[in-house]
């Protein structure tokens, strides 16, 4: 998944120079959980929407230097590692840097969630099975094999949840046939955490984009 052409450069980006007058009005004025501050160009770190009540319009970003968030993404970062990177720092907007450290533009995380939400994953009919098993255990070619051993299409698969030494992954599967595929899971000594209808997943997801729209507007 290409995600280079959702970057944004109508955000701005201030120096550590400037002084905090414009950052309050652009924190009040947009929903943005975060701004890049550089130093003489280059990226420095970025500024948090949580630390608006303790910004003084004369006090310069200077003064906020040891306060900065540290956390970016490069132009070559996989979609899946830019949404954990937004999710590891309540982020709704992340810098994208170069090898040089300056900043190209931002990741806006609405814009993210829908070039994922447009992926075959989610638009193509299919059920979903989330299955469990011990961490050492798992391996994606074998779960491969048992979808496909059933006549079956894996249309995406990835580690939803990891905690001690178990490991739950959420399965997209095109097939007429989902009981004997999880038969063949429970054979292979895998628990069927949850299997549903398109119906169902549907349902789920819109109740995720409902909380996801609630988050952005936050």
């Amino acid at each position: 998944m290409h995600i280079q052409d959702q970057i944004i450069t109508t955000v701005p980006v201030f120096e550590v120079s400037e002084t905090l007058k414009e950052v309050i009005k652009f924190f009040e004025e947009t929903t943005y959980s975060h701004v890049a501050v550089t130093e003489s160009g280059v990226y420095l770190g970025l500024l948090s929407e949580n630390d608006l009540p303790c910004f003084e319009p004369e006090k310069s970003i200077e003064d906020f230097r040891y306060e900065l968030d540290n956390f970016f993404v490069t132009k070559e970062t996989a979609w899946l590692d830019v949404l954990e990177m937004f999710s590891r720092n309540e982020a709704n907007i992340l810098p994208v840097v170069d090898e040089d450290q300056l900043i190209l533009g931002y990741y806006d995380l609405e814009d993210i969630v829908s070039v994922f939400i447009d992926t075959p994953f989610f638009k193509e009919p299919g059920t979903i099975l989330v299955i469990s098993t011990g961490i050492k255990d798992y391996s994606f070619s074998e779960i491969a094999q048992i979808v496909e051993s059933n006549n079956a299409r894996l249309l995406g698969a990835f580690i939803t949840d990891s905690e001690n030494d178990v490991v739950q992954i959420t399965l997209k599967i095109g097939t007429q046939s989902m009981n004997e595929v999880a038969q063949t899971f429970r054979r292979y000594n895998y628990t069927i955490v949850f299997g549903n209808s398109d119906d169902q997943f549907l349902e789920d997801l819109k109740q995720r984009s409902d909380y996801l729209e609630k988050y952005l507007n936050v």
